[in-house]
């Protein structure tokens, strides 16, 4: 007999897919960070157009790492809560003593890159597990991100 959880997935897909967001939030956690001091240390001539866009970029940010949290407590499981941990387990490095706002947003895109990677895998796990939940919240991500690393590459000029 299959063991079901508190929104009816198997146990196994829910540990499977809590384990993958965990490996996400720990991203997301060191991208924000990184998008934080791109704010506060960005130097030049775009200053102000830069320092307003991190804002709102860490600020999306942030509302997304309480969703990918809160998703994890949905199904069942816990989410990392420990800096050293998300460090850890990151693939996204972090970025330190950049001031220059085309290598701020450089990181950014690469940032990116590296999620969009990651919830296209979280979102074939969660069709595999019949979890819409997570499904739609990857869906929205990947939609929303793709279209802002096409405009950052237009502001670099790719």
């Amino acid at each position: 007999m299959q063991q079901l959880n508190v929104i009816g997935l198997e146990q196994k897909h829910a540990e499977q897919l809590a384990e993958k967001l965990n490996q996400l939030l720990s991203n997301y956690q060191v991208f924000y960070m990184n998008v934080r001091g791109f704010h506060w240390n960005v130097k030049g001539q775009e200053f102000f157009e830069l320092h307003a866009k991190f804002e709102e970029t860490y600020n999306d940010l942030l509302m997304k790492i309480d969703e990918i949290a809160e998703r994890i407590l949905t199904l069942g499981q816990r989410p990392l809560h420990a800096y050293s941990t998300y460090i850890k387990s990151s693939e996204i490095q972090e970025a330190k003593d950049i001031h220059d706002g085309k290598a701020c947003v450089r990181e950014i895109l690469e940032s990116y890159r590296t999620t969009i990677r990651l919830q296209r895998e979280l979102l074939g796990l969660a069709g595999d597990a019949d979890d819409e939940g997570t499904s739609a919240l990857m869906s929205d991500y990947i939609k929303e991100q793709e279209k802002t690393a096409w405009m950052l590459t237009s502001y670099l000029g790719s």
